[in-house]
């Protein structure tokens, strides 16, 4: 299986660093609403005490997905990063849900599915319900689709879930886990 998204080292540069945290810190300025009472001064020391998260961010950012702080965990002390670009990431669409959906394509194989993107990333796919906290904060996912967390039940019958956002409602919807479109994606969320 091709994995055109892997990267030898998960260590930025210095100006790769300075970059990521530049855009990351306009973002959060930018859409305060996302992440109301919270200080970018104490996102960015919590970054810069984890380099490895640094490294998921910029995969994420890479990507397409435009993250941003979407909430902080009183009980762990961790920011909540989600993908918020409007559409699902450019650099993650036209993938099936799994490796074992993958390996089931007798042709037209996608290049990879986002399970393992998102493994390789260090980031989790969004859960249905995370997918509707990200719709309370913006319209999202108007034109594209986005993979969600597949309950195992469903999963083993063949299906994988998806969600969108289409006439002012966020939709949840079902495929075969091993379908691709150019149109759909996925969105990650890291804790860091």
């Amino acid at each position: 299986m091709t994995n055109h998204n892997e990267i030898s080292s998960n260590e930025l540069s210095p100006e790769q660093r300075e970059e990521l945290l530049e855009a990351l810190k306009a973002r959060f300025e930018k859409n305060m609403n996302r992440h109301t009472g919270l200080e970018w001064a104490d996102v960015h020391a919590k970054l810069e005490a984890t380099p490895n998260k640094m490294w998921s961010l910029h995969e994420m950012e890479r990507t397409g997905g435009e993250p941003d702080v979407v909430g902080y965990d009183q009980q762990t002390g961790e920011y909540i990063f989600y993908d918020c670009s409007a559409e699902s990431p450019k650099g993650r669409r036209s993938v099936c849900y799994d490796r074992e959906a993958w390996e089931s394509r007798k042709q037209h194989k996608p290049d990879n599915n986002a399970v393992d993107m998102a493994s390789a990333m260090g980031i989790e796919l969004l859960t249905e319900t995370q997918y509707r906290e990200l719709q309370e904060l913006g319209k999202f996912d108007m034109k594209t689709s986005s993979w969600v967390q597949t309950p195992a039940d469903i999963r083993a019958l063949g299906g994988a879930l998806f969600c969108d956002r289409r006439y002012e409602t966020v939709f949840l919807y079902h495929n075969g886990a091993e379908s691709y479109y150019g149109a759909r994606g996925f969105r990650g969320s890291l804790r860091v």
